[in-house]
């Protein structure tokens, strides 16, 4: 037997109510012969006769008066349940658990939770920052997994974020006692702070300097410190240098690679509300003007494009 159709139901409905198919069809916004199927179809799926056909109009069946209080209760129930999922998403509540690099955490995430948790008085949040590794694979437990690598697990949806711009910095102190380079293959003569593989480009030329770090970390906050205190150069993002004294361009016609930013969510098209407005919340700041790590300036050359494909990582 195919399943019971539940337009087919609310046909009915409107049928016993108005009397007449031509009433009911009118009522419905469709055709009579359409509203006259829908009747035939639902009792030869129940196998039973719901309403007596004559010239004057329809008239219940006994089986009919029964069947049609159980539907009225039904549809009843489908509305008070739509009405709370409605509810639900203007005002989602429970626990949502974030997963993301210590520095969005640091620098996003917590200049952003007061604001967050007050137009959302019914959530709670749950922050599960990491460093150990800028490609750090999502758990099933995370409701949100902020990746700084575009995914290839197919089984879990992807959404991007515009992606922080960055540059080379030493303070002028390092840049007088050992010189400044002028070449990336300079910089293998450097003290150099960072980790993974350097790429940088100038227009179409691009260069990936073989460089032995002398100091290895992905936290742009320790390479900040580093580099204010005159030990070598270092990648950081344009926001972070911009706000510390004391440092200058190395290579200012290099740019290093940006870092990208996705957030990664299991679920089907239409997200779980509480997912939904963290993602729609975010997507007000970051990379904006209103973006917390700007101290509010400007994000104008800050930040990337949010269809910028995920990169390798610093």
């Amino acid at each position: 037997m195919d399943d019971l159709d539940l337009n087919d139901v609310r046909t009915f409905v409107a049928v016993a109510q108005a009397g007449t198919v031509t009433a009911a069809a009118k009522e419905l916004h469709c055709p009579a012969s359409t509203v006259s199927r829908a009747l035939t179809r639902l009792e030869q799926h129940l196998g039973v006769l719901l309403v007596q056909r004559s010239p004057r109009g329809l008239v219940l069946t006994d089986l009919g008066k029964e069947y049609l209080q159980a539907c009225r209760r039904a549809l009843q129930t489908l509305r008070h349940g739509g009405e709370l999922l409605e509810d639900r998403r203007s005002r989602p509540g429970g626990l949502i658990r974030v997963a993301c690099p210590i520095t969005m955490a640091r620098d996003v995430l917590a200049p952003l939770l007061k604001e967050f948790l007050g137009r959302y008085p019914d959530l709670r949040v749950e922050i599960e920052p990491y460093s150990a590794s800028w490609d750090q694979e999502p758990r099933d437990d995370v409701d949100v997994f902020f990746k700084l690598r575009a995914p290839k697990d197919s089984l879990r949806r992807v959404r991007p974020y515009p992606g922080t711009v960055r540059g080379l910095f030493a303070s002028p102190d390092y840049i007088q006692a050992s010189g400044n380079p002028t070449t990336p293959d300079d910089l293998t003569s450097h003290r150099c702070v960072g980790s993974g593989v350097w790429r940088l480009s100038r227009g179409p030329k691009t260069a990936t300097p073989s460089i032995l770090f002398r100091v290895v970390t992905s936290d742009p906050a320790i390479a900040l410190k580093l580099a204010m205190s005159g030990f070598g150069v270092a990648i950081m993002p344009l926001w972070m240098a911009k706000g510390a004294e004391g440092l200058v361009a190395v290579l200012p016609l290099w740019r290093p690679e940006p870092i990208t930013l996705c957030a990664l969510f299991t679920g089907s098209a239409r997200l779980t509300p509480k997912v939904q407005v963290l993602l729609d919340f975010l997507d007000e700041y970051i990379g904006t003007d209103r973006d917390p790590r700007l101290k509010r300036g400007l994000a104008k050359g800050y930040f990337t494009d949010r269809t910028i494909a995920p990169t390798a990582g610093p």
